[in-house]
């Protein structure tokens, strides 16, 4: 893999990039060279629009493998319970809660600088209602995952007033006004998809690789991620969370995997962590839950990892799904990577952003908490499981969800280190009565754990939501400030130093509105729940 530093100064230089005059970057340098046309040709022929949709796509989870790297397996596949790191030669990471400032500085960083510049490019070179409702839609899905990283963070400063995108020391929202902000900005969308609904997939069909231009796909994504961020405020605003669910619900969300949101590329770059670079493998978390459940989807998620064992004198090799604890050193990667199991994954495979199994467990969580979701909590529960065997192409979804014996395996680790009984005992079966709200919350958690991987951000958010699925503690405790519970993990990412180098006023607002420290420990305006029982 590229050396940590090399890939820290690269983001340096394209930070700098970012910051020249951007109508001689994005209008002549990179736009003509890419396409060899100027800049009458590309806006008749619509390529302003279909590069900066592109653009911003590859921004909602990153196609570019090292900011993929940073954000969903570094950071989201460590918190997410998903994923380790085996390089021996990381002594400072997320999962240690110790992670370098380049990395750190990443997620933060690299999605605002890499976006705003293209949003900013779209406003001004079209006026097409339904261009800029993609656009607004895409701004919400990248950002919706940097404030959940990191609490407030600047965003309707960002387009307002004399600052179009160009000037990044702006003042910061609170999560709670960036919240507000995004589900006004995904209703204003929603309106002028609702006005448009009866344009021809044509239109945008060769400008974006989600659906192809197709509105009423994209209409059921925008009330998906509604209720994907309403249930987020379940806790702290239940009210507005209720009616922002069950509207989005009414007006129609992703039902079948055909909806599904799967950003499709030319080559999935993503897969070069697991298969060519070979730097992380999958979690105990994972592996000892769904052991635990004899779960037939298995072998279409994970590979199987190799074991050497004695037996009779003979060296013999056996072929298991293996985990690997997350928060431990490395001491030898050769040594780890074909013992444990790592994603299926290949480089012709689509991004998925969001999915109707989700979906369907979004819904059983509000029928559980007694919202109006189209049917009862069991039912769409059970519905959610039957989507994602679907999905994954797995048989066996009925006798699975009314599984009332099978329960979480203990952790066997293979090396013989980090060995550790499971701390859940959660059933699959759905247990009706009131007096079960807890635990099919954690069953529906569980599930939708397993059905959105490898979603490591969206997974985080919901285990500091709701606490669930358990996850096993990190080995290792390396913060620096010393702030965060093993037990609960950390519930935030601190800013990167830089900030408070070049935004030093901003950010010390950014810091009061955190209601404590900025440091890992400290909770986000959604994150209510008393996780320490």
């Amino acid at each position: 893999m590229m050396d940590m530093k090399r890939i820290y100064y690269l983001q340096l230089m394209l930070f700098s990039v970012f910051l020249l005059p951007l109508s001689s970057c994005f209008d002549s340098d990179i736009n003509r060279s890419m396409y060899e046309a100027d800049a009458g040709e590309m806006q008749r022929e619509n390529h302003i629009v279909g590069a900066t949709l592109r653009g911003m796509q590859g921004l909602v989870i990153p196609t570019r493998e090292h900011l993929y790297q940073f954000m969903d397996a570094m950071a989201g596949g460590a918190y997410g319970g998903y994923l380790e790191g085996i390089v021996d030669t990381w002594v400072m990471k997320f999962s240690t809660f110790n992670p370098e400032q380049g990395w750190l500085k990443s997620p933060f960083a690299d999605p605002i600088t890499e976006m705003y510049p293209q949003y900013r490019d779209m406003l001004n070179k079209t006026e097409d209602p339904v261009a800029l409702a993609f656009g607004k839609i895409l701004r919400v899905c990248i950002m919706h995952r940097v404030t959940d990283m990191y609490g407030p963070i600047p965003y309707s400063k960002m387009m307002s007033g004399d600052n179009t995108g160009e000037d990044l020391a702006v003042p910061y929202d609170s999560q709670e006004q960036v919240y507000t902000q995004m589900l006004k900005e995904l209703e204003e969308a929603d309106q002028v998809l609702e006005e448009n609904k009866d344009l021809s997939s044509e239109a945008f069909r060769k400008l974006e690789d989600l659906y192809y231009g197709n509105i009423s796909k994209w209409r059921k994504f925008v009330h998906s991620m509604q209720l994907r961020i309403a249930m987020r405020m379940s806790y702290v605003q239940p009210t507005e969370a209720k009616r922002v669910a069950e509207a989005a619900v009414a007006a129609g969300v992703i039902e079948s995997n055909e909806d599904n949101a799967l950003l499709h590329v030319a080559e999935n770059r993503s897969e070069l962590l697991f298969n060519n670079w070979s730097d992380y493998r999958i979690s105990a978390d994972l592996v000892s839950v769904m052991k635990g459940y004899d779960d037939p989807r298995l072998d279409k998620m994970l590979v199987k990892g190799m074991q050497t064992v004695d037996q009779n004198g003979e060296k013999v090799d056996v072929y298991d799904y293996y985990g690997v604890r997350i928060g431990i050193f490395t001491k030898k990667k050769d040594d780890m990577i074909n013992l444990f199991s790592k994603q299926v994954i290949s480089s012709t495979d689509p991004y998925l952003w969001m999915n109707a199994a989700e979906v369907a467990f979004l819904r059983a969580e509000g029928a559980l908490r007694g919202w109006t979701m189209g049917g009862d909590a069991q039912a769409l529960y059970e519905k959610a499981i039957a989507l994602s065997f679907d999905e994954r192409k797995a048989s066996g979804a009925d006798a699975y969800a009314k599984d009332s014996e099978k329960v979480p395996a203990d952790y066997v680790d293979p090396m013989g280190e980090y060995s550790h009984p499971a701390i859940s005992t959660i059933t699959i079966a759905w247990e009706p009565g009131a007096e079960n709200f807890e635990k099919n919350l954690e069953r529906i958690i569980t599930q939708k754990w397993i059905a959105i991987f490898p979603l490591g951000i969206e997974a985080w958010a919901e285990h500091r939501r709701t606490g669930y699925p358990k996850l096993l503690p990190a080995v290792e405790n390396k913060d620096p400030n010393n702030s965060v519970n093993v037990n609960i993990g950390p519930r935030r990412l601190p800013y990167p130093a830089d900030e408070y180098n070049t935004n030093p006023v901003y950010i010390g607002q950014a810091v009061q509105m955190l209601n404590g420290p900025d440091v890992a420990g400290t909770k986000l305006w959604w994150d209510v729940k008393n996780h320490t029982n």
